[in-house]
């Protein structure tokens, strides 16, 4: 059965010239899995609002999009609201109470069920989702992680036909997207809900999937099985093929491709298994090597950044959520903190730009606490913060302006503010969207302009909390380059990420962060070669030949050093 028809359809923006989505026509069948793809901005996002006609945004629409065989604009706002379940990008959009348990039943209260029903629903969904232990917890408590979990929770308690997510893993830990990701999976398999998501993460996601539509400048480009989609990037040499899984970059890496009898790995299992196929009984060298660690040297640099027996609460009488917490950071440093959602990550981050105050222990920035700083004193040429909500930041009309507010208290002559808008804004591919309201650009976007607001400070220390949340594997690694840099200019930089990939290849020391505090750190290289969930899909594929070879660069340089 055909649940939706898209025939040609094209969406603009109101004032603005260039379609975000052009001539799509595509036809998705009941209890399918599909997964969509495409740099930030492409149209993913745009695209999934179309399916459920109360979120469409404003803009000029043509083409026809039908729902189980009717016109979609024919299908009122409680079929909508029941039949199409949306989980948005953001879950501070789609959140609208304020405890965890009201926002579980606020849906069901919405269509008119009964009470019973309600209670029956909210405690399956409750229980099906680990919610369990912060079920009384007031939702401004939550992680990002939590939020989206309740998000998704929510919208499944009133068992819809469709089930549509934008980027759900974006806030989630390695462990806990793996968990929601099956989740999905056996919603879809076990409850025939028909399953339509965008994500950038695709390494765990594509093995459940049943086709993958790869889009560009709002166009469909690819639409087809993963492993067929994976082929066809990698032979159009298109930069998405930067986001498949790591086994299939591998497999494409050693030249296999040219091999029309072999069949691509897609997961973990079948890149280990294709690997010992391919090293057969060949020699190799399991020595650490020293050229994957970045940045080997010991520091004689002062202390950025420190943490002494640090405790922190909200409440008086509230749990502690950082406990006797220590670490330290020295200047030029790029420091990644990875960990579990609801860990204090954010938390600790927010105590360093001074917004929470330990009621034990002392914060450091350059030998100074930052509540003994002004504003001026504390963000000038000092500390740059980027938040997890990168709206967080937005407080103007237009990009541009927002971009222009950065610099307000600046005595730069008006030429110098136009140049450094103009660069930063060309560094983070933002020139055609500096018209836009923020708020309309997509996630990635957002993030991008946010880390564009925050380098105009010109910060000496970083302060990055998910950056790489939304945004495509050509800019991650774009802007992996561009921290480097920066740290090679003696920026200090301090990252929170659920971004494994991305902390392996450019970070230099990571820490792991539980319970509300740091429990280990190493270099980085040392530090994934270790774990066995928080590492790379590099690394567990290649582990049982090299131990420390946790990126795909790494993985594939060795393959190639075989005779």
């Amino acid at each position: 059965m055909e649940i939706y028809r898209i025939e040609d359809v094209s969406f603009v923006f109101p004032e603005q010239s260039q379609a975000a989505l052009s001539q799509i026509s595509l036809s998705i069948s009941s209890g399918e899995f599909i997964v969509i793809a495409g740099k930030s901005g492409c149209g993913k996002s745009t695209l999934l609002r179309q399916l459920k006609p109360v979120l469409t945004p404003h803009g000029t629409r043509s083409g026809n999009i039908s729902y189980k065989g009717r016109a979609i604009a024919e299908a009122g706002e409680r079929e909508q609201a029941s039949e199409i379940g949306f989980v948005q990008q953001d879950p501070e959009h789609q959140i609208v109470t304020d405890k965890v348990w009201h926002e579980l039943a606020f849906g069901l209260e919405s269509l008119g069920l009964n009470q019973q029903t309600i209670r029956q629903r909210v405690a399956e969904m409750a229980s099906f989702f680990g919610i369990q232990t912060w079920f009384h917890r007031p939702v401004t408590e939550l992680s990002g992680g939590q939020k989206q979990l309740l998000s998704l929770a929510s919208v499944m308690a009133m068992h819809p036909s469709v089930l549509i997510l934008d980027e759900p893993t974006s806030q989630l830990d390695p462990i806990a997207a793996i968990e929601l990701l099956d989740t999905i999976r056996r919603i879809n398999q076990e409850l025939g809900t028909t399953i339509i998501m965008t994500e950038h993460r695709l390494e765990e996601v594509l093995p459940a999937a049943d086709r993958l539509i790869v889009m560009d400048a709002g166009q469909v480009i690819a639409d087809d099985t993963p492993r067929a989609i994976g082929k066809l990037l990698h032979t159009m040499e298109h930069p998405m093929f930067a986001a498949m899984p790591a086994a299939m970059q591998i497999y494409a890496a050693a030249s296999c491709y040219s091999d029309i009898e072999s069949i691509p790995p897609l997961t973990v299992k079948e890149g280990r298994q294709w690997l010992d196929n391919y090293i057969g009984h060949a020699a190799v060298d399991s020595a650490v090597n020293e050229a994957d660690s970045l940045l080997s040297q010991q520091y004689e640099e002062p202390f950025a950044v420190q943490f002494k027996d640090v405790w922190f609460k909200y409440e008086k009488n509230g749990p502690d959520i950082i406990k006797d917490l220590s670490f330290s950071v020295r200047k030029g440093q790029f420091y990644c903190l990875v960990g579990g959602n609801g860990t204090g990550k954010s938390t600790t981050m927010s105590m360093i730009s001074g917004i929470y105050k330990p009621f034990r222990g002392k914060v450091l920035i350059d030998g100074r606490s930052p509540g003994s700083m002004n504003a001026r004193e504390l963000f000038t040429k000092r500390l740059g913060v980027l938040p997890q909500n990168p709206q967080a930041l937005f407080v103007k009309k237009t990009v541009e302006l927002d971009l222009y507010e950065m610099l307000s208290d600046s005595k730069l002559p008006k030429e110098e503010k136009k140049a450094a808008v103009d660069a930063v804004a060309r560094w983070a591919e933002l020139t055609e969207l500096l018209s836009k309201h923020p708020y309309d650009l997509s996630g990635g976007e957002q993030q991008r302009a946010a880390l564009a607001k925050v380098l105009l400070l010109e910060p000496t220390i970083l302060i990055l909390d998910e950056p790489t949340k939304g945004l495509d594997g050509f800019f991650k690694a774009k802007l992996g380059k561009f921290l480097r840099e920066l740290q090679a200019r003696g920026v200090t930089i301090i990252m929170v990420s659920h971004d494994i990939e991305f902390c392996a290849r450019f970070g230099e020391v990571c820490a792991m962060f539980f319970d509300g505090t740091v429990i280990a750190s190493s270099k980085t290289n040392a530090f994934f070669s270790g774990n066995s969930f928080y590492t790379t899909a590099a690394n567990r594929i290649a582990r049982q030949h090299w131990q420390d070879a946790i990126t795909i660069e790494s993985v594939v340089r060795r393959c190639r050093s075989i005779k």
